[in-house]
């Protein structure tokens, strides 16, 4: 629940009219895989999906296509990991806000949760970690690091085009000197699940009223951009800079002509977006 509305801004990098407008279908379905609702709290989840995606579509379009406007200037020069780390930041914000807002919009629901649920809930998320411990984890270092170096070269891909043999040394490179290890990444996913799962048992078990749902479940997004221990923060934030730094060094190894498709690109999602957010 604290994460469903975060796909719709990736949707908006992918097959974007398409998906949006069936966003609330889509993300109903998602849900109800995970918490199994029943008959009074289906038209219940509808219906918030509905007001969400109206709340989305007027205030939060908008704002995203600035983003990709910005972006899309950006791209088209050299650009420093500062710049990077600003944009990563405005779209945290919006990331941000719209969590905030679904978590709003969904605690009615989740103050009815029972623990047939949150039972439900667990096994789906143990199932779900088993398959992404299959992918992250298995076989040897190498063959690990090749999986996650094929993935960030279609990635790249799709934006910039063919990438040269040197810029994918460079991209390996960069994941052979990165802060994140799939154990990190494993660690961090299951305190985040962890913190989930407590939170809702806690609210079944104290029965708490929706705004007090709606508070603790603030808290469990909060933590979950911001690890409760130092150690973790810190590393958080390195990883993210890292991150930042990581583009902007592979921006730059780029061509005219790389740089040009990734402007197109992000100049047709902005258009797509601005199409979208016009619709009543």
């Amino acid at each position: 629940m604290l994460t469903v509305l975060a796909a719709w801004l990736l949707t908006g990098c992918s097959a974007i009219k398409l998906g949006y407008e069936q966003g609330p279908a889509l993300s109903y379905w998602w849900l109800d895989a995970h918490l199994d609702f029943n008959s009074s709290q289906s038209p219940q989840v509808r219906e918030a999906l509905d007001r969400l995606q109206r709340w989305h579509r007027q205030r939060e379009l908008p704002l995203y296509a600035d983003l990709l406007a910005r972006a899309a200037t950006l791209a088209e020069g050299p650009i420093d990991a500062e710049q990077v780390c600003q944009i990563e930041r405005d779209a945290l914000q919006r990331i941000d806000a719209l969590q905030r807002e679904s978590i709003r919009a969904f605690s009615p629901v989740a103050a009815q949760i029972d623990a047939r649920q949150i039972r439900h809930l667990s096994t789906h998320l143990e199932q779900k970690n088993a398959r992404w411990e299959d992918e992250w984890m298995q076989g040897s270092a190498s063959a690990r690091l090749q999986r996650r170096l094929d993935k960030l070269v279609d990635r790249h891909t799709d934006f910039y085009g063919s990438l040269s043999a040197a810029q994918t040394r460079l991209l390996r490179r960069q994941l052979e000197q990165s802060l994140w290890s799939p154990e990190w990444g494993r660690q961090e996913r299951l305190r985040q699940q962890r913190d989930l799962l407590g939170t809702l048992m806690r609210i079944e078990q104290e029965n708490l009223s929706a705004k007090s749902t709606e508070t603790a479940l603030l808290g469990v997004w909060e933590r979950w951009l911001a690890p409760p221990a130092e150690a973790d923060r810190q590393r958080w934030q390195a990883w993210l800079e890292q991150g930042c730094k990581n583009l902007a060094e592979l921006h730059n190894s780029t061509s005219p002509e790389q740089r040009q498709r990734a402007a197109r690109r992000l100049r047709a999602y902005e258009k797509d977006l601005r199409e979208l957010a016009g619709r009543s």
